[in-house]
């Protein structure tokens, strides 16, 4: 009954704190500017992802839970280390088979020149060569691919040390794998949800916006929570999630350098999308029938 308290406490303050931040600061900016073209409402929504990191802090002092068994252990050995080195490297490879589903379906979204990216550039008063945009789009997923992780350590701390590392030890307490990464995946989706009906991932262009961005953010944040959580549940702590995390974020705006024009769809073919996320989706369907059978080979060795 306590750990059912706790995360409740976690959830209620991290929701109020983040919601209040976006409904009575980031909303008035976005309002007035539109969400992609206001720097300081993006500013402050990368700095909201250290409210559910905060969040765990306030509920432990709170409920005088304390800090044991805080899921922040760094173990390096065999076993930890190729889910740490699988959360840094996997993610890109999922996110690019589904860029690559995605143009295959819709070939002429495709543009390898990245017209569409030069010429928004040049709209805001940068120009660029298409030798310097090809040098910029290797540079870029080079970066992606291998500094990502490091580079989003920090922010994606703030996240993940919050979901991974407090709320989902808990819900897997109380149920069983698939049932909590559902929950919490849903959960993780809500929390993102005034973000996605200012525009945050889709746009507000699309049918059925925002409440279709929503349940796709949902969906989105299972599948991605549920690879997170199958890889902590490994290594004893939170930092394959951290890890991923960062690689997510990382790579994830890549398959934007190829769109051949303003054809950012909940479809694709960012993962965020059905289509660009079917890679991610597959995997997670992968994670939850090898865990269901590791599961059933346990209690049946009991």
């Amino acid at each position: 009954m306590k750990e059912t308290k706790r995360v409740i406490i976690f959830l209620v303050l991290t929701f109020a704190i983040s919601w209040a931040l976006e409904f009575f600061v980031v909303k008035p900016i976005v309002d007035g500017q539109g969400y992609g073209k206001s720097i300081i409402a993006q500013g402050i929504v990368a700095m909201m992802m250290f409210v559910p990191a905060l969040c765990v802090l306030l509920t432990r002092l709170l409920t005088k839970e304390g800090f044991r068994n805080s899921k922040l252990t760094f173990d390096i050995g065999k076993d930890c280390t190729r889910y740490y080195i699988i959360a840094w490297l996997l993610p890109p490879v999922l996110c690019a088979l589904g860029a690559v589903a995605y143009f295959v379906i819709y070939p002429a979204r495709f543009d390898p020149t990245h017209s569409y990216i030069i010429q928004q550039s040049a709209e805001m008063g940068v120009t660029i060569t298409p030798e310097q945009m090809e040098q910029k789009v290797v540079l870029d997923l080079i970066v992606a691919v291998l500094m990502a992780p490091l580079l989003n350590v920090i922010t994606c701390f703030g996240e993940e040390w919050g979901w991974r590392g407090y709320m989902m030890p808990k819900l897997l307490g109380k149920m069983k794998f698939f049932p909590a990464v559902l929950v919490g995946g849903f959960i993780w989706g809500i929390w993102h949800a005034p973000l996605i009906a200012m525009g945050h991932n889709y746009g507000t262009e699309y049918v059925g916006a925002p409440w279709l961005g929503i349940a796709m953010m949902c969906l989105f944040c299972i599948a991605l929570g549920t690879l997170f959580t199958w890889w902590c549940t490994k290594t004893g702590n939170c930092w394959p999630a951290i890890i991923g995390h960062g690689a997510v974020n990382g790579f994830a705006a890549a398959p934007m350098y190829f769109i051949a024009e303003n054809n950012h769809t909940l479809l694709g073919p960012t993962a965020a999308g059905i289509i660009g996320g079917s890679a991610l989706f597959v995997a997670a369907i992968v994670v939850i029938i090898v865990q269901a059978r590791q599961s059933r080979k346990t209690v049946a060795a009991e």
